[in-house]
């Protein structure tokens, strides 16, 4: 996977370009952990396969080019076929620059791109599949993003403040505190832009602060009092719900990519 950074133009509403070839992965599935985001992805190959949970065989197909609203929990995605890709990060307020709408609108959903775009989207996918370099396929699929910005005045600034209030540690009442609306205003706002209310988000932030120290000698102790839980038997609760697995489980999977956590499944059980 290669990524570069998206430019002035871009670089309000979105955090990071990637494309990545067609890899075969390490098992048929996967948990996709909440990161806080909104993404969109383009699969030049092969649909977006969800299951609803373990035991769905089948899965459903979403499209090749799918809008990945934020959530505040994991989604279990088929592995089983690899694909070229293309895709980006967004921030908060993209959705209203690049999508016409509230990004509530999208949130814990996977939306297929031409909802959105229309025959756009279709065009966009065929435009990319006939690009045999990566670079030129990440270049095209950024002037397609540049092509669709809307005119919307930026994120709005308490929205802002409050993201990186969060980020610093601060209580959901804190940021509202200072964000000069009332607690309900604030909230709306907030949910409008990021897709998740003030709670959820920061669950989702201090759910990401552990998954990352997982990956370092600490004690589950020791990371639940670092993060902000309550105590161990806490981050683990939180932990499973968000993840789908233990964080033991987790830290013994060693997974390459911390957002993406292979799963196995007998081979039986995956689509023919």
């Amino acid at each position: 996977m290669v990524g570069i950074r998206p430019g002035d133009t871009l670089q309000p509403f979105v955090q990071a370009l990637w494309v990545a070839d067609a890899v075969a992965a390490p098992a048929a599935r996967e948990h996709s952990l909440p990161a806080g985001a909104m993404h969109l992805a383009i699969r030049l190959d092969a649909p977006l396969r969800l299951h609803s949970d373990a035991g769905d065989a089948v899965g459903r197909a979403i499209g090749q080019a799918v809008i990945a609203g934020a959530r505040a929990g994991y989604c279990i995605k088929d592995t089983s076929v690899p694909s070229r890709s293309v895709g980006a990060v967004l921030r908060p307020g993209a959705a209203r620059a690049l999508f016409g709408c509230s990004a509530l609108e999208l949130a814990d959903r996977h939306v297929p791109l031409e909802q959105v775009w229309g025959a756009d989207a279709g065009r966009l996918l065929e435009w990319l599949q006939a690009q045999a370099d990566p670079q030129r396929r990440l270049e095209d699929f950024a002037a397609a993003l540049r092509a669709r910005l809307r005119p919307t005045g930026g994120l709005h600034p308490p929205v802002a403040a409050a993201l990186q209030a969060l980020a610093r540690g601060a209580t959901v009442a804190e940021a509202a505190a200072t964000s000069g609306h009332s607690h309900r205003h604030f909230i709306a706002r907030f949910s409008e832009a990021v897709g998740l209310a003030p709670k959820r988000y920061a669950r989702v932030r201090r759910f990401q602060h552990a998954l990352h120290r997982l990956a370092g000698g600490e004690s589950l102790a020791a990371i639940a009092q670092a993060v902000g839980y309550s105590d161990q038997a806490h981050f683990q609760r939180e932990f499973h719900a968000l993840a789908g697995v233990t964080p033991r489980t987790f830290r013994a999977a060693r997974p390459v990519r911390p957002q993406h956590l292979p799963v196995n499944v007998p081979r039986s059980d995956l689509p023919r």
